[in-house]
């Protein structure tokens, strides 16, 4: 029994947590130098940014505008408050 900070510390299982701990490293710095390796970065930036040009040209925003459920909705509401 270890005492840490005035508090008695039973570190059954430290073995056990230091093999996990390493494996998850090893397998998340694996997929890391797996999209390095074949460019992924690169890809996402690309389509990020046109999917960003997409969302601000003008057709886009036409149908946004044609599919919001609510365009209609201060309309209404203010000719439902003028009668």
């Amino acid at each position: 029994m270890r005492f840490v900070f005035g508090f008695s510390v039973e570190m059954k299982f430290l073995g056990w947590y230091v093999k996990i701990g390493t494996v998850s490293a090893l397998i998340g710095a694996s997929m890391e130098m797996f999209m390095i390796k074949t460019g992924f970065y690169d890809k996402v930036t690309v389509l990020e940014s046109e999917k960003i040009a997409w969302e601000n040209s003008p057709e886009a925003q036409a149908i946004r505008e044609a599919l919001n459920p609510w365009r209609n909705h201060d309309a209404a509401e203010e000719a439902r408050k003028d009668t």
